[in-house]
């Protein structure tokens, strides 16, 4: 068996977990900081830098604790080397580093996307995934379609021009005063809304790539919900329109978004003659998301249980198990952050 130690801190988590065979979790810690960034509406970098070093030490201590191994047991260390935020992300591979010189085990820089495909491999029970298949990773940064046909074979489809998804959710949860962060909290307010109260735009649907816009969308929803004065106050002093239903503006905007990213997938999925459609990334959390894409295909749809969602050390773990199969590893002392890399496939050869 091979125990590989992933660190994340790409973002607004500390993570550490211990994967078997790029497909089991012995352990899986994670310190979040949503509470943290709540006041602020959104990530505030350099508190999330100051989070993660006073986190880490304790959060990796706590992964090898519950894996119930020594590093003598470890085969290897991932970390997330990018695509993040570089304070975030410093913190993580300098840890990682430290790890690797004092227990003499190589070292794996991954990409973050990459980590969040491979949490599809997590999934118990484990079934084992056939290429090719069409990959939408959606996230708060990220909004991407993947073509993947093997391990360490990715082509790009197509991705956001502007806003990524999960961006878009946190601006339109904020506008309408709704908590941080604004995906899951925009999903509990459209279950009790008309998703078809507002006719919201859908950018780029009818034309043949497979890239997205959302800033349009977000700006016609602070448009129609947001005044110049009102009888109530949103978060952060958003002004939102007394005579309009929350509720509504929330479902309808999650319509136009879903409507969006579940056509473009099917279609590249049906294009490119997937055998599947791997969903990935927080925004693939998103319960309507997932059943817009089951009842718009009829290929297999997969996605990471809710706990594997938002970022994770498993994730960098497994990721790390294919490319250390395949004998690949970094050079200790080279290994940098890197806060834009693209997914492709000379990032999987580092």
């Amino acid at each position: 068996m091979t125990y590989i130690l992933g660190i994340e801190t790409s973002c607004d988590e500390t993570a550490a977990a211990v994967v078997i065979d790029g497909t089991t979790i012995a352990s899986n810690i994670i310190a979040s900081q949503i509470d943290l960034h709540a006041q602020y509406g959104g990530v505030f970098p350099e508190a999330a830098s100051r989070a993660h070093v006073e986190a880490i030490g304790l959060v990796v201590e706590e992964s090898m604790r519950d894996a119930g191994i020594d590093f003598n047991r470890v085969d290897a260390i991932a970390v997330t080397r990018g695509p993040g935020l570089v304070g975030s992300l410093l913190v993580g591979i300098n840890y990682a580093k430290g790890l690797a010189l004092a227990s003499g085990k190589p070292l794996l820089g991954i990409n973050h996307l990459e980590g969040h495909v491979y949490s599809l491999w997590l999934t118990q029970p484990y079934r084992e995934v056939r290429f090719p298949v069409v990959v939408l990773l959606v996230s708060g940064g990220h909004t991407e379609l993947l073509l993947m046909r093997d391990h360490g074979d990715y082509e790009r489809l197509g991705g956001t021009l502007d806003d990524a998804a999960g961006e878009a959710f946190d601006k339109v949860g904020r506008m309408l005063g709704l908590p941080f962060p604004g995906g899951p909290n925009i999903e509990r307010a459209a279950m009790h809304g008309n998703s078809a109260a507002y006719d919201f735009p859908r950018a780029m649907l009818r034309d043949d790539s497979y890239d997205f816009s959302f800033s349009g969308l977000k700006t016609a929803v602070m448009r129609e919900a947001t005044v110049s004065s009102g009888l109530r106050r949103g978060e952060k002093g958003m002004q939102v329109r007394s005579d309009i239903s929350v509720n509504d503006v929330a479902a309808s905007f999650q319509r136009a978004v879903i409507s969006v990213l579940a056509e473009k997938t099917v279609r590249a999925a049906n294009e490119h003659k997937a055998t599947e459609i791997l969903l990935a990334g927080g925004v693939s959390a998103n319960q309507a998301l997932r059943l817009a894409i089951r009842q718009s295909s009829e290929l297999p749809v997969r996605y990471p249980p809710l706990n594997l969602c938002t970022d994770n050390g498993a994730m960098i773990a497994a990721a790390a198990y294919y490319r250390l199969q395949n004998g690949l590893k970094d050079d200790l002392f080279a290994l940098d952050a890197r806060p834009m890399w693209p997914l492709n496939n000379e990032t999987y050869m580092g």
